[in-house]
C-alpha cells in the first residue's frame, strides 16, 4: 500500500539508519546508495545524511527507518519519518 501512495505522489523515499536523535522532533538519517565508479567500473558505497521530521520522537539512534520527501519544514529539513522498520538492539 505504501508503494502505491508513493507512486501517486512521485516523492522520493529512502531507507536508512538513524545516526542522531538529540534534536527535538528531528532525526539525522544516513542513507547509503551504491554507484558505479566511471573509471574503475567498481561499485562504491556513498553515504548521505539527511535531517527528517519525527513528530512523536519515536525513532532512536541505530533504528532502521523509512523517510519520504516533503515540503521544507526548516532550513535543512525537508524529509518526514514514515515508519520505523527495525528497532536497534
Amino acid at each position: 500500500m505504501e508503494e502505491q501512495l508513493r507512486a501517486k505522489s512521485g516523492k522520493k523515499e529512502f531507507v536508512g539508519i538513524v545516526k542522531s536523535d538529540k534534536m527535538d522532533k528531528t532525526i539525522v538519517v544516513a542513507v547509503e546508495t551504491k554507484a558505479l565508479h566511471p573509471l574503475y567500473k567498481k561499485y562504491v558505497t556513498r553515504t548521505k545524511k539527511v535531517k527528517a521530521h519525527d513528530e512523536q520522537n519515536q525513532a532512536k539512534t541505530g533504528d532502521r527507518v523509512r523517510v519520504i520527501e516533503c515540503r521544507p519544514i526548516s532550513k535543512e529539513k525537508c524529509w518526514k519519518l514514515t515508519a520505523v522498520i527495525e528497532r536497534a538492539r
